[in-house]
């Protein structure tokens, strides 16, 4: 059984599952876990896991709209360093700095393999759901896409210095606030563009078409990809970008994009059936925590 597959067995038997937080009287609530193998390369300092374990279950507050008030995270290793987790616990703490939440603590546990599983709470009167896209809204995409993507090269090369700071990302707190009272839906590009569409077309059972030349990539995608193929696979498929993937009524894009702190970007349109790039079907692949990183 895959990872899709397993979360279905879920969705069946937890009916308030399908959303990037579960929600309870006002609050959001997230948790993920991270492993070495599948989510930290080789070169991957504790600063680094600590900002960015975290900082995906922020996301996930991020994509319901909300405001985040608190994070947790269990640290598991062979061994225990004072010196990896002090800058795990920095990593930790920056990045929930950057957000104005606080880092609240965590527990410490013997594994046998580095890993992390982080919580996120935040607070909101109204969630963001997946569900709530209709034909004629934009679809829209925060920042840009490949990042990671990028940063995975980079460490395969041995440049560790750049994958890092490649490897961190801001979450899109306060996107996701500003854009809450203009999307009908909006989840996080954790698992990447493509996977993203299909998964807000199967919560809202409609349709989206996006043109690829509207893609924001980053520009580190380039400095590393060897051909336009592989541009469009870092940037579409690849995943774990942490960008905020919506939908705005046409009415509202305009506010949308002048209130968004980050760039907006309009990429296509909510139909009524089927998910295609350049009026061609685009495969639901992205990211599974089944594969390597360092191997992606």
């Amino acid at each position: 059984m895959d990872e899709r597959a397993a979360l279905s067995v879920v969705g069946d038997a937890v009916s308030a599952a399908g959303d990037d937080c579960a929600v309870i009287d006002g609050l959001v609530a997230t948790t993920d876990m991270l492993h070495e193998t599948t989510d930290f390369p080789d070169g991957t300092t504790r600063y680094t896991a600590g900002w960015r374990a975290v900082g995906a279950s922020l996301s996930d507050v991020a994509a319901m709209g909300a405001e985040a008030t608190a994070a947790l995270a269990i640290y598991a290793s062979p061994s225990f360093e004072a010196a990896e987790i002090e800058a795990f616990l920095d990593g930790c703490l920056d990045v929930c700095a950057a957000v104005d939440c606080e880092y609240v603590g965590g527990d410490l546990d013997g594994h046998d393999e580095f890993t992390v599983s982080t919580t996120a709470i935040g607070r909101t009167d109204a969630p963001v759901y997946r569900s709530g896209a209709t034909p004629g809204d934009a679809i829209c995409v925060t920042g840009t896409l490949g990042r990671s993507g990028a940063a995975i090269r980079r460490f395969e090369a041995g440049e560790a210095e750049r994958a890092n700071e490649l490897f961190r990302f801001e979450p899109r707190i306060a996107a996701g606030r500003a854009l809450a009272p203009h999307a009908s839906s909006m989840m996080d590009s954790s698992d990447g563009l493509a996977r993203s569409l299909h998964q807000l077309s199967e919560a809202s059972d409609c349709g989206m078409s996006v043109a690829y030349a509207d893609v924001p990539v980053d520009d580190a995608v380039e400095a590393v990809a060897t051909n336009p193929a592989d541009i469009r696979e870092l940037a579409i498929h690849f995943g774990e970008d942490f960008e905020l993937v919506c939908t705005v009524p046409e009415e509202s894009l305009a506010a949308a994009v002048e209130t968004s702190p980050v760039a907006l970007t309009p990429i296509g349109t909510v139909t009524d059936d089927g998910v295609r790039m350049d009026g061609e079907a685009l495969s639901d692949r992205g990211f599974t925590h089944r594969s390597s990183a360092a191997g992606r």
